[in-house]
């Protein structure tokens, strides 16, 4: 169902030609991997230079051109898939594309370089688990265990024994990198990167293992504009839902009005600058709040921080889809799997002649019962975490 034309972002590539850094390179696997200081003078060397590929043929960035942030670790199968998707998405050549990785993989980089049919940005965050594999933010050998308790922590004295999260457990690297890497990449695209230090267009914030329908593009424009007319509290729109059924004949037209809920609006979310900077002042709260969870930290930013709390308008007839099957969260024995691929392919040419409104069916939804303010996920109470976080906040 992928077009011939763009066959080549499904394909490895043969990456001999590409070795830059000393490191092995195994020929019948087509793996290289360089070592730690090469890996740490690439990363610094990408996001001083912050090249924008193909700024020479499709123009500087506009003001209210749509920046898309995908945020990447190392599922390169899934990523493939969601640049296909990318591909065919009408007006994507006026978007920029800002790959945020935090792991380092030449396959990946070639990628992601191939991308030709927009502007495109690679952003790595610094401080990975890859670079500090036995160090903090990764995984220090003299840190507590996760399941020890406190008091052996004290007697031990390993690293963070005062610092156990709300559950008692102590923290894991391989679980706190996500909330870290979303934060950074936030500050990074909004107050670092040269070619969006202008914008102050929508930002959509996708992961690797997401698909977009062709008319995504032309759906947040419309959702934007009618925010404008018609829902001037609405700071953000969400484009994904969680649904397993939808009904493009009857919601392709509509957006639900409703307060932000991390868990099923996280999807395809998008924002401006003027929202990014009321959530960028409440920073503590999103820091130091004892959740792993970058959405659950924002829900908690929302009711806890926030003059005007988040308010979604939400795509009813989705154009942003999950399908990863493995991830933080999921382990499943075939984790290449492309079933769930071919299902959002196949839901999408079956929506193809509902897609592209003229325009939008607004419905309210209103939560009736006080909103419970919910106890975190824990993972978060090392203040190490916590200063690290603060430390990559831009005020």
């Amino acid at each position: 169902m992928v077009p011939a034309v763009l066959h080549k972002f499904l394909s490895p590539r043969n990456l001999t030609n590409l070795l830059g850094l000393n490191g092995t390179y195994n020929n019948l696997i087509y793996k290289y991997t360089p070592n730690i200081s090469d890996i740490k003078r690439s990363i610094a060397q990408y996001d001083l230079q912050q090249v924008v590929y193909n700024e020479n043929i499709f123009g500087p960035l506009q003001s209210d051109s749509v920046v898309i942030v995908i945020q990447i670790h190392d599922r390169i199968t899934y990523l493939r898939h969601l640049i296909v998707s990318l591909a065919q998405a009408r007006g994507i050549s006026q978007a920029l594309l800002v790959f945020s990785h935090d792991y380092y993989d030449e396959e990946m980089n070639s990628l992601v370089q191939s991308v030709d049919f927009c502007k495109v940005v690679q952003i790595f965050y610094p401080y990975s688990i890859q670079t500090h594999p036995n160090e903090f933010p990764g995984e220090d050998p003299g840190d507590c265990p996760r399941d020890m308790k406190r008091e052996q922590a004290m007697l031990t004295k390993c690293n963070n024994a005062l610092y156990p999260d709300l559950y008692g457990h102590y923290r894991e690297a391989k679980f706190t990198q996500t909330k870290h890497h979303w934060w950074w990449k936030a500050n990074r695209v909004f107050h670092q990167l040269e070619v969006t230090r202008n914008h102050s267009g929508l930002v959509v914030f996708l992961e690797e293992d997401h698909y977009v329908a062709e008319d995504f593009i032309h759906i947040l424009k419309l959702m934007e504009k009618t925010c404008r007319e018609s829902c001037k509290h609405c700071n953000i729109l969400s484009l994904g839902t969680y649904l397993k059924t939808y009904n493009y004949y009857g919601d392709s037209k509509k957006v639900e009005i409703t307060p932000w809920i991390s868990s099923k609006h996280n999807m395809g979310m998008a924002f401006n600058r003027s929202t990014w900077m009321q959530i960028v002042e409440c920073a503590a709260y999103f820091c130091k709040y004892d959740d792993y969870n970058w959405d659950w930290s924002l829900q908690h930013i929302s009711q806890n921080c926030l003059k005007q709390k988040l308010h979604a308008m939400v795509a009813r007839g989705p154009r942003v889809f999950h399908i990863g099957e493995c991830g933080v969260h999921h382990k499943k024995k075939n984790c290449e799997s492309t079933s769930v691929i071919s299902k959002v392919q196949q839901v999408l040419k079956s929506a193809k002649r509902h897609l592209y409104p003229d325009y939008l069916i607004l419905t309210y939804t209103t939560i009736l019962k006080k909103t419970k303010l919910r106890k975190g996920n824990g993972g978060w109470g090392d203040r190490r975490d916590h200063k690290l976080c603060m430390g990559m906040t831009i005020r």
